[in-house]
C-alpha cells in the first residue's frame, strides 16, 4: 500500500520551502560566515545558519520543529483532536547543541527527544517517536511513518526532522580538509568538503486508501517505498554496495524498475568519498537497468542539514513535481570523473522529467535510506 503526502513545511538557511526553492532555481545561494563557536579553533569558517535568532540560544532545533509541525498540520487539514495522529521525528544530533551550551545537568533527558516540541504544536498528537539514524534519519522516519499508516497504527503520521549545528560536529568536519572549506560543491572535480546546514521539516502522510480529497484537499505526492540498509562498512566511509542495496530494496518494495526513475535528488555532500561512491551506486542500479535520470541535489545551497537532509530533498522534490522545474546543483561547475556519464544538472533549471523520483540519504556507519515518489 502506498502513502500520500497531504501537506508539509520546511525551514532551511534560505527560509521556508518556497524561498529555498526560489534560491535553488537561481543557483546563487551560498554559505555565510560561521556564527557558532570559534571558527579559528574549529577550522570551519562558514556555514548555512537558519537566520532567526541567536545561534547560541539552546533548544533552537526544538523551536524550528514546533513551527514546522504546526504548519504541516495546518496545510494538510488533519486535526489531531479528531483523528489518530502520531509523529516520527528524525534527527542526527538531537539537542546536542543545547547540551554543549548549557550545563549538561540542566538539560532534562526528555528534552533530547522531541515529544515536548511536537506537543507544543499540537497537544492532541498521540505517540511521538524520535529516531537518531545519523544523516539518513529523515528517510528512516519516513519509512517508519509509512509502515504505521499502512498497518493502521495511526490514521495519519507527521514525519518530521530537525537539527542545529553543534561544536562537536563542526570540529569533526574541520579536521578533514587541509584548508577550511569555502562552500559545498557536490559532484565537482574541485570539491573540498562539506559545510553544515541546519533547519527542520515536517510532512503529514496517510494511507492512500483512507484519503478523501473532499475532506483534506489534494495529495502532493505518493510515497511508494523507502529502501533501507545498514552495511556497517566503515565508521564514516560510504559503501557503493551498501547504498545500492538500499536502492534495490526501495524498488523491490515498490514493485517498480530502476529504469522508471526520471529524477534523483542525490545525497551529494561534496566530500572526497561520498560523491564518487554515490555515482557508482547510481550507475550500478539505475543506469545498469537502462535508466538515465536527471540528477540534482541541494547541499551546495543549504549545506548538510544532518538528519533533516532527506526531508529537505523531499520538499524540493514536491516542488519540482508541482512547478515542472528542477533546480541545478549549486556549486557544481566541472563534474568529477566518476560522474561524467551521468546527467548531473549544471547551471540552469531543467524541466521536470516524467517517471519516479528517487531521494537519497546516507549516514555514517552505512545507515542508508532511499525513497521513491511519484505524482499523486
Amino acid at each position: 500500500m502506498t502513502a500520500l503526502i497531504l501537506g508539509g513545511a520546511t525551514l532551511t538557511s534560505l527560509g521556508d520551502g518556497a524561498a529555498t526553492f526560489t534560491a535553488l532555481l537561481a543557483g546563487d545561494a551560498g554559505p555565510v560566515p560561521l556564527a557558532h563557536g570559534d571558527p579559528g579553533r574549529l577550522r570551519v569558517t562558514r556555514g548555512h545558519h537558519v537566520p532567526h535568532g541567536d545561534p547560541n540560544t539552546p533548544f533552537r532545533a526544538s523551536g524550528w520543529l514546533t513551527r514546522c509541525v504546526r504548519e504541516a498540520l495546518d496545510a494538510s487539514a488533519v486535526d489531531p483532536a479528531r483523528t489518530r495522529v502520531a509523529c516520527v521525528v528524525g534527527s542526527g544530533l538531537r539537542e546536542l547543541a543545547a547540551v554543549e551550551l548549557l550545563d549538561p545537568r540542566a538539560v532534562p533527558v526528555q528534552r533530547l527527544h522531541f515529544a515536548h516540541a511536537v506537543r507544543r504544536a499540537a497537544p492532541e498528537i498521540g505517540e511521538v517517536v524520535t529516531v537518531s539514524n545519523a544523516c539518513s534519519a529523515g528517510g528512516h522516519a519516513l519509512a517508519l511513518a509509512q509502515d504505521m499508516v499502512e498497518l493502521g497504527d495511526a490514521d495519519a503520521v507527521v514525519v518530521a526532522a530537525t537539527d542545529a549545528m553543534t561544536e562537536s560536529m563542526l570540529a569533526m568536519i574541520g579536521r578533514v580538509a587541509d584548508e577550511p572549506t569555502d562552500r559545498v560543491r557536490p559532484f565537482d572535480a574541485g570539491r573540498t568538503g562539506v559545510l553544515l546546514g541546519e533547519g527542520a521539516a515536517a510532512f503529514v502522510i496517510v494511507a492512500e486508501g483512507s484519503h478523501r480529497p473532499d475532506q483534506r484537499g489534494a495529495a502532493l505526492a505518493r510515497v511508494l517505498a523507502t529502501g533501507l540498509s545498514c552495511d556497517a562498512h566503515h565508521e564514516t566511509a560510504p559503501s557503493a554496495e551498501g547504498i545500492g542495496r538500499a536502492m534495490r530494496d526501495a524498488y523491490h518494495r515498490a514493485g517498480r524498475r530502476p529504469r522508471e526513475t526520471g529524477l534523483v535528488l542525490a545525497h551529494g555532500t561534496g566530500t572526497a568519498l561520498n560523491d564518487p561512491t554515490e555515482c557508482a551506486a547510481l550507475r550500478d542500479v539505475l543506469v545498469a537497468d537502462g535508466g538515465d535520470p536527471l540528477i540534482t541535489g541541494v547541499k551546495g545551497a543549504v549545506g548538510h542539514t544532518s538528519g533533516v537532509a532527506a526531508l529537505t530533498s523531499l520538499d524540493v522534490a514536491l516542488r519540482c513535481l508541482r512547478t515542472g522545474r528542477v533546480p541545478p546543483i549549486t556549486g557544481l561547475r566541472t563534474p568529477l570523473p566518476e560522474g561524467k556519464d551521468l546527467r548531473l544538472l549544471i547551471g540552469e533549471p531543467a524541466p521536470t522529467p516524467g517517471g519516479l523520483v528517487q531521494l537519497d540519504a546516507f549516514g555514517f556507519g552505512g545507515v542508508n535510506a532511499v525513497t521513491l515518489l511519484e505524482r499523486p
